[in-house]
């Protein structure tokens, strides 16, 4: 009988974990399945071809798991095994600040995701994000940091539509400045506080209906600087008491600079 290739799954390594002094806990994000917790059993072996696919910000083709009964779910806790993992092409691996905001995403996605949900539209978006980090041109960069952080918050249900207003659900006022609140939506904000208007609002909108990657990056140009504290607030607040670690390092990071 001939034999079968395994079948093997798009991912990317989101953190790694030693458990023994040759192995590894891998916490990757599939995009068939999510996020998924593996074994990389002898990943640490100084002759195991693991050791140099084994990468973050790499695109990885990956076959894991146990036999089971068809149609039976593995657990949320359950660590499933590493059989074979390749490097599936792609830009070389980020370096210097764009190092820090690829651990920034992945971050979010370990706190934020559930493992065995998954978000196919999140994966490309998340696939699509790391080479423009890696141009390291501030305004693309935060741009598309901004694009990554609306796809995700759509994406897991956590992020109100922005061409209306949530308590009324009618259109936004034509001429009024709105902003982006954790408790209560999109809503105007008086005179003299930060805010975005009503057409900018609903450009990005449209772009995140439109689920092109590169659209969304071009509708939050414009208001970048409004745009981050308002994403951050909601960031946090659905993150609970959760600090972000790749936050804080990076702020560490800017005050030795300065």
């Amino acid at each position: 009988m001939p034999r079968h290739s395994p079948q093997l799954h798009p991912a990317y390594l989101l953190h790694r974990y030693d458990w023994s002094e040759t192995s590894l806990i891998l916490d990757l994000f599939t995009r068939e399945q999510g996020r998924v917790v593996v074994a990389a059993k002898g990943a640490k072996r100084p002759y195991s071809q693991l050791r140099s696919v084994l990468l973050p910000f790499q695109r990885l083709n990956v076959n894991y798991g146990v036999r089971r009964v068809r149609g039976e779910a593995p657990s949320d806790t359950e660590v499933q095994p590493l059989r074979t993992a390749e490097w599936a092409g792609g830009p070389a691996m980020l370096g210097g600040a764009a190092l820090m905001t690829g651990f920034y995403l992945n971050e979010l996605l370990m706190k934020l995701l559930a493992r065995h949900d998954p978000f196919p539209v999140l994966f490309d978006a998340y696939s699509q994000t790391l080479p423009a980090l890696a141009l390291g041109e501030d305004l693309h960069v935060e741009a598309a940091l901004r694009a990554f952080e609306l796809v995700l918050l759509r994406e897991i249900g956590l992020l109100p539509t922005l061409d209306i207003v949530t308590l009324t659900q009618q259109p936004l006022p034509p001429t009024a400045l709105l902003a982006l609140r954790p408790e209560s939506g999109i809503v105007a904000v008086a005179p003299g506080e930060p805010g975005i208007d009503a057409p900018r609002w609903r450009a990005l909108q449209r772009s995140l209906d439109g689920k092109d990657l590169a659209d969304i990056q071009r509708a939050c140009l414009p208001a970048l600087s409004e745009l981050k504290p308002m994403l951050r607030q909601l960031l946090h607040y659905h993150l609970g008491s959760s600090a972000l670690r790749t936050r804080q390092l990076m702020m560490e990071l800017q005050n030795l600079e300065t």
